[in-house]
């Protein structure tokens, strides 16, 4: 069973993932390989001097992988919640289990509403529906979190990610007890 799994391997996921992973949680992407961002190029990625959708989805899945992430291809269908625990089935019959869940779907409030969580009208152009969140992240179902453009936030990449760290890191904070802070610093 893993501590975490987040569904999407986009900014946003990849970003929670990184974070997760990194704190020593044990964490599963599971990515369907259709972010919009795949077809993106950043001129307006603080840090970044221009860089495509798939460069930026590399490197991410990199930076999480290198802190222990697991990565899968695949499709999630449902969820079932129960017993303190949530299993993923994806399209292909297979199953995933994890306390806590990410959902980084994008544009896509399918699986959520299926599963049970609230949904409302979207706040961005063309974003028919998002998922309703606190400001933690969480969804009306506990142990299940949503973060950027499903959970509300505009969808350029720089917030979707901004957004899948800091719903990490209330995920992580709940996980430890305390307030969880993760600052590295330049070696003199």
């Amino acid at each position: 069973m893993y501590d975490v799994i987040v569904i999407g391997g986009g900014p946003t996921g990849s970003s929670a993932a990184l974070f997760t992973s990194k704190a020593g949680k044990k964490t599963l992407v599971i990515d369907n390989g259709k972010s919009v961002t795949k077809r993106a190029w950043m001129d307006n990625h603080y840090g970044v001097d221009g860089i495509s959708g798939p460069d930026m989805i590399e490197i991410g899945k990199k930076q999480a992988v290198k802190f222990g992430a697991e990565w899968v291809t695949g499709e999630v269908t449902d969820i079932k919640s129960g017993d303190n625990k949530h299993t993923l089935i994806t399209e292909d019959g297979q199953t995933y289990e994890a306390a806590h869940v990410v959902l980084a779907t994008g544009m896509s409030v399918q699986v959520a509403e299926k599963a049970g969580m609230k949904t409302v009208p979207g706040t961005e152009p063309r974003i028919k529906s998002i998922i309703a969140v606190d400001q933690q992240g969480k969804t009306n179902v506990e142990g299940i979190w949503a973060a950027g453009t499903v959970a509300g936030v505009s969808m350029h990449t720089i917030i979707t990610a901004g957004d899948g760290a800091k719903v990490a890191i209330n995920l992580i904070s709940e996980l430890n007890g305390e307030r969880y802070v993760d600052h590295d610093v330049l070696k003199a």
